[in-house]
């Protein structure tokens, strides 16, 4: 994740911390993709059959299978963005270096699962690197950080066909920038945001938000059961909470031990409901095939197992 996305104080109130962690990525980006496939980590997302696990890193994807690492077919862009429906793959990001392509690529849709990519607009444009997509509709909602011909405005937009239209959200009451997004499987009026200053909530398609969490905020999920939203949050410590939507109180997932660390992104098995997967800004990854209850380390450090 590039500095300017990472979480403002992450893990010290000092900010050296953070310039010392952007200075291990800077360095971590020139290093050639070998074995090391996580030399940065921008997302996280399962196929749609549940059989890979797929992550946007530095040089194209990365794709844990059967309990092994690969590269996946296909270009080597720097995804970022990247987001999976049950039927699609969207992205935005920049091209691999000597591809030929129009940097930045704006918004880009995959239906075999990223080998071959579609644009959808606002290609040299814009780069989302805060975007999420609804498992089984059609919407796509971004966090648009400067003007564009499509977007007049900063902020909170989506749009519900691919890119054809897009609408802007006033996102009233949200505090801080986010660094995470998500919307809610079947009602593409219900998304979440983590920020700064705590994890927010909207039911209304980003025009009004409500504070859930009051803590650092730094990824959000909506479980693809409908019923649940599972957000990370950092307060002194890293934490994962899996939440009702209808009300009550959230339960608290136990994580693997962090140290100077904290979830950056969550996902889960749409083939087998109860197996999960996380990664952390340190570029670890971590699989769940129990709700929650044990992880199994799977990458550690950008290092694939």
């Amino acid at each position: 994740m590039p500095e300017a996305m990472r979480p403002a104080g992450f893990f010290h109130p000092e900010k050296e911390m953070l310039y010392a962690i952007a200075t291990l990525l800077i360095a971590l980006a020139a290093v050639p993709a070998r074995a090391d496939l996580l030399t940065h980590v921008h997302g996280l997302s399962y196929s749609a059959d549940g059989k890979r696990i797929l992550i946007p890193s530095h040089h194209g994807l990365a794709v844990y299978e059967d309990g092994k690492w690969s590269k996946a077919p296909g270009p080597e862009h720097d995804y970022m963005g990247f987001s999976a429906t049950a039927s699609h793959i969207y992205s935005s990001g920049h091209p691999a270096a000597g591809a030929g392509l129009v940097n930045p690529f704006g918004l880009l849709r995959s239906k075999d699962g990223g080998k071959t990519w579609d644009k959808l607009g606002l290609e040299g444009e814009s780069d989302f690197h805060v975007m999420a997509t609804s498992w089984n509709t059609n919407a796509v909602y971004v966090w648009n950080a400067a003007p564009n011909s499509r977007m007049k405005q900063v902020g909170l937009h989506f749009t519900l066909n691919d890119g054809f239209v897009w609408k802007r959200a006033s996102a009233k009451g949200l505090e801080g920038n986010p660094y995470a997004l998500a919307v809610h499987p079947d009602d593409a009026k219900t998304l979440a945001m983590a920020t700064p200053n705590g994890v927010f909530q909207s039911s209304n398609s980003g025009e009004s938000l409500a504070r859930i969490a009051g803590s650092q905020g730094t990824a959000v999920f909506f479980d693809l059961d409908g019923r649940h939203l599972w957000y990370a949050s950092y307060d002194s410590e890293a934490r994962l909470a899996r939440a009702p939507l209808k009300g009550g109180s959230a339960m608290q997932v136990k994580l693997p031990p962090l140290t100077k660390d904290g979830v950056s992104f969550i996902a889960q098995n749409p083939a087998r409901r109860d197996e999960y997967a996380i990664a952390t800004f340190n570029r670890n990854v971590y699989l769940s095939r129990d709700a929650g209850r044990s992880w199994q380390a799977i990458a550690e450090r950008g290092e694939t197992k």
